[in-house]
């Protein structure tokens, strides 16, 4: 059996999709689901059993078994990066995924859990080098925490433990997330309802849109996912990102240009959405200013290095697949 944590949310669905299409259907999916969105997210799945995160967490507790588990994927957290309740932020992803590591280590099964980019803070070097981990809010406080448990637990682990600091992931199965989702969803959104995207106006020395990070579509971090569980053999901490950098400007230009692109129509450059007013800048809040991370581009030469050869999807190439299939499943709720 296969355990994975955050199962209906928006990477922990993905990769049960991935796990399905391989033929594994005996996975024992763990959530707390809170709204209908995510249990469109579980519709589609083959599963053998759904678990309730709180019971899941009191099974632990317990040293309960759950039968044979092949392994874990933890993907399980509260993300919310403008959450300000320290205590439950580090009881959902510091204590739960401690304890969790510590049944897996037990037990010797694979552990393949979800990191963060946001453990940089607001550095200009992204290595999975402790010293350049600067968090600068509650969440990436979190993940930085358990990576440094985990760095411990692996020296006397004799099973795999895999962390993976995802960078800007975006693509389908994340609608639920409202506020949370990527910015690939709300500029979709913003563009289909007012035929506008908008933007930060500049920070940090970056002009207005031209803000900086590693967009990396949700199936690439999938088949990362799965690089690791087919090479037991490897442990460690491994940045998950295309390792090139975007504009804030691209991403909205391939979003617009995805839509014109399904419509038949001329695809267009930064001046000529600016003159159609399809590009609107707009301030900072105050309270994201000293939280705001202006630039990130993963180093992914780690990855490399274990054999993970695949490519990653290019910023257009990513974001058209993405918007295509948001265009088709809003046509079908129309239809």
């Amino acid at each position: 059996m296969i355990i994975v944590t955050g199962g209906a949310g928006f990477i922990g669905s993905n990769l049960v999709r991935a796990l399905n299409e391989r033929g594994c259907t005996d996975i024992l999916l763990v959530d707390c689901v809170e709204n209908v969105d995510q249990i469109n997210n579980l519709a589609d799945l083959s599963i053998s059993d759904y678990m309730d995160k709180d019971e899941f967490r009191r099974q632990l507790d317990r040293s309960v078994g759950f039968g044979a588990v092949d392994r874990v994927y933890h993907q399980g957290a509260c993300s919310d990066t403008m959450a300000t309740d320290s205590r439950y932020m580090l009881e959902n992803n510091y204590s739960f995924s401690r304890d969790l590591l510590e049944w897996c280590v037990g037990r010797r099964v694979p552990l393949i859990y979800a990191s963060s980019a946001a453990v940089y803070g607001g550095g200009a070097e992204f290595s999975e080098n402790p010293g350049v981990e600067h968090p600068i809010n509650v969440y990436a406080y979190s993940k930085s925490l358990f990576d440094n448990y985990v760095r411990q637990a692996m020296l006397r682990a004799q099973s795999p433990i895999v962390g993976l600091r995802y960078f800007n992931v975006y693509g389908p199965r994340e609608s639920h997330k409202g506020q949370m989702a990527s910015m690939a969803w709300h500029f979709y959104q913003q563009f289909v309802e007012n035929r506008k995207v908008r933007l930060f106006r500049g920070t940090g020395g970056y002009g207005d849109g031209e803000q900086l990070r590693d967009f990396v579509s949700v199936d690439d971090v999938v088949k990362v996912n799965l690089f690791f569980s087919d090479h037991t053999e490897i442990s460690g901490i491994y940045n998950v990102g295309t390792g090139h950098s975007r504009s804030f400007n691209d991403l909205a230009l391939a979003v617009i240009n995805g839509l014109a692109q399904l419509n038949g129509e001329p695809v267009v450059e930064r001046q000529q959405a600016l003159s159609q007013g399809w590009l609107e800048y707009f301030s900072m809040p105050d309270a994201l200013t000293s939280r705001y991370q202006s630039f990130t581009e993963a180093d992914i030469s780690r990855l490399r290095k274990q054999g993970y050869a695949t490519p990653f999807l290019t910023l257009e190439e990513g974001v058209t697949k993405y918007v295509t299939e948001l265009h088709d499943r809003d046509r079908s709720v129309l239809e």
